[in-house]
């Protein structure tokens, strides 16, 4: 976590030369943050306080007090105090006895929470100083002299406030710090901005995901303008987009929250409860909604939601039981490729459905019209057997592996109630099915001209339905796209299902022994040439087809391109995942 420190001091100098405290050493021992073997181990954030206080040199200020209590940060409460006593190891404790044997009781959090406490100031003038990365230090000297605090005004708080907004209006996460022997009076010490850079291409993801139809919104801790600022760097916050705070959340019913989501990109000062409520309000709306999470607190809210997705790295174990995803990389962009990789799965097997459908119809098909006709069976049975295991098996299974259509990609989600065999699906299926029967029926008509079925007969019969069977499986790699703009070779499984496939079935036709087995003969040059003209067709009214189906198609696309509008930390998705 990158670092930066801007506090209210009247002078920097003064602060850390000439006080007996300073905010870094109250953000040193209200701290919980480790360095073991080189490495920082707890939160972020108080690992970046302690890394601060490492390069002051004056980590070492936690040896100065031994822990009495601690009241841990909670979203609730939004701060962190310890009360502690001083061990005897500096002069202080032996001039000032009486002042250091109470204990001192230490506080960070939100600025408004601390604000509450607080009673007094250290110093009046309120000044901004950034702090220099990084800070060398030889030795803090001490000093017996310590400025009386001063009471805390009316007009000093607003103006804390004041500023604390204009730091998180530059995307700092905002910490304010005091001190004092009675925890309902502190005194105020000063205010650190803590920042925490998205991880490059994080904004750019967010801009795929609104192209691609998924809504995506952030909830947060972070007070308003930090929230606003980390949402416009992340490209789904934009001015005059609606935000709601988790009072607000508490204070709406769920049927008004319903109607309030739709128009929400961000959710700041939100608790674990808010983010339940948020959740559901979503899923009354017909929603399938994902949401991300590491935290204990979060476990609740992603069992309720209809996609969990916990952080692998910085996730607690809890978090990753409640979750149905596990990101180990802790990226939002591979939500992305989550997303991504399952609208390509989807799509494949929608493929691989479409294609079996269509052979197994037009099989199913052409001998049933034979029998209703009273001609002989076109095929017979291990000519069958070797169409629906070896032609219609290997490249069927090659289509599962088709390389991710960008196309497919950008489309909109589908609707959790949509089946896998739709309309388009399903006439695509039939269009393919009858092309195949006819062409092939065709063939055989012509064969047995003479009322006789000869070897030749169903040879050709049979040879006619492979090759259709595999121009429609090359025809079925996409269902909106060319596969001149997608390219042959760029799916060699397929090539190599293919290649065998033929292989075999020349094999079938020219080897002896099979043709014993099979019951077929040797065709001329001229009759596959004719064969593969013929088969052919069903390849070529597919992409005529798809033509016209991709120019309808990208209309709908460019509505859904502004339809989504919103952000990071919690997303959801308008229908579905895939």
């Amino acid at each position: 976590m990158s670092l930066l420190i801007f506090v209210f001091l009247r002078s920097l100098l003064f602060s850390l030369f000439f006080r007996a405290i300073s905010p870094f050493q109250i953000g040193c021992i209200c701290n919980n943050a480790i360095l073991q073997d080189g490495k920082l181990h707890g939160q972020p954030t108080e690992g970046a306080l302690l890394r601060l206080a490492l390069q002051l040199r004056i980590a070492d200020t936690r040896q100065l007090y031994s822990r009495v209590h601690e009241w841990s940060f909670s979203s609730e409460t939004k701060m962190m105090m310890v009360s502690c006593l001083r061990n005897g190891q500096t002069p202080l404790d032996v001039l000032l006895p009486e002042q250091y044997a109470a204990p001192t009781y230490f506080a960070k959090g939100a600025v408004d929470r601390i604000l509450q406490r607080c009673a007094y100031v250290q110093s009046l003038p309120i000044q901004t100083a950034t702090i220099p990365h990084p800070l060398r230090f030889k030795e803090l000297p001490d000093c017996l002299h310590q400025q009386p605090p001063y009471p805390m005004t009316a007009d000093y708080r607003t103006a804390v406030l004041a500023e604390a907004a204009t730091l998180g209006s530059l995307g700092l996460r905002v910490l304010a710090f005091a001190d004092g022997s009675d925890p309902d009076q502190l005194t105020f010490h000063g205010l650190v901005g803590l920042l925490d850079p998205p991880r490059s291409g994080v904004d750019l993801c967010v801009r795929t995901l609104h192209e691609s139809g998924v809504r995506v919104v952030m909830i947060t801790g972070d007070a308003l303008e930090t929230a606003r600022a980390i949402g416009s760097r992340l490209s789904l916050y934009r001015p005059g987009d609606y935000c709601l705070s988790g009072e607000e959340v508490d204070q709406l019913s769920v049927a008004a929250l319903r109607t309030r989501v739709h128009n929400c990109t961000i959710f700041y000062r939100s608790g674990p409860r808010h983010k339940c409520k948020i959740v559901k309000a979503l899923q009354h709306c017909g929603l399938v909604v994902a949401m991300t999470g590491d935290g204990v607190n979060d476990a609740v809210a992603l069992k309720s939601s209809d996609i969990g997705v916990a952080m692998g790295d910085s996730g607690t174990d809890v978090c990753r039981e409640a979750s149905d995803i596990v990101l180990l990389d802790d990226n939002f962009s591979t939500i992305l490729a989550a997303i991504e990789e399952g609208k390509s799965i989807f799509h494949n097997i929608r493929n691989f459905v479409g294609f079996q459908l269509s052979t197994s119809i037009a099989a199913l098909t052409l001998i049933a019209l034979c029998t209703l006709l009273s001609l002989p069976t076109p095929l017979n049975a291990m000519q069958i057997l070797f169409i629906n295991i070896l032609m219609d098996g290997p490249p069927a299974q090659s289509l599962g592996v088709e390389a991710p259509d960008e196309l497919v990609i950008k489309q909109p989600p589908r609707r959790a109630q949509d089946p896998i065999l739709d309309r388009r699906l399903m006439t695509n299926v039939l269009i393919a099915a009858s092309i195949i029967v006819g062409g092939t029926f065709w063939i055989f008509w012509l064969e047995m001209a003479d009322n006789h079925v000869t070897p030749r007969d169903t040879t050709m019969t049979f040879t006619c339905f492979v090759l259709f069977d595999m121009f429609n499986a090359l025809s079925f790699r996409s269902q909106k796209k060319s596969i001149f703009s997608i390219g042959l070779t760029t799916n060699r499984m397929f090539l190599i299902a293919v290649a065998l496939s033929l292989f075999g079935q020349l094999l079938v036709i020219y080897l002896p022994p099979l043709q014993k087995v099979f019951q077929t003969e040797s065709l001329s040059f001229i009759d596959l040439i004719l064969l593969v003209c013929l088969s052919s067709s069903v390849f070529f009214i597919s992409e005529l087809r798809k033509l016209t189906c991709f120019h309808s198609w990208r209309l709908p696309k460019l509505c859904f391109s502004f339809r989504s509008r919103n952000g990071a930390r919690y997303f959801k998705l308008d229908d579905n995942m895939v």
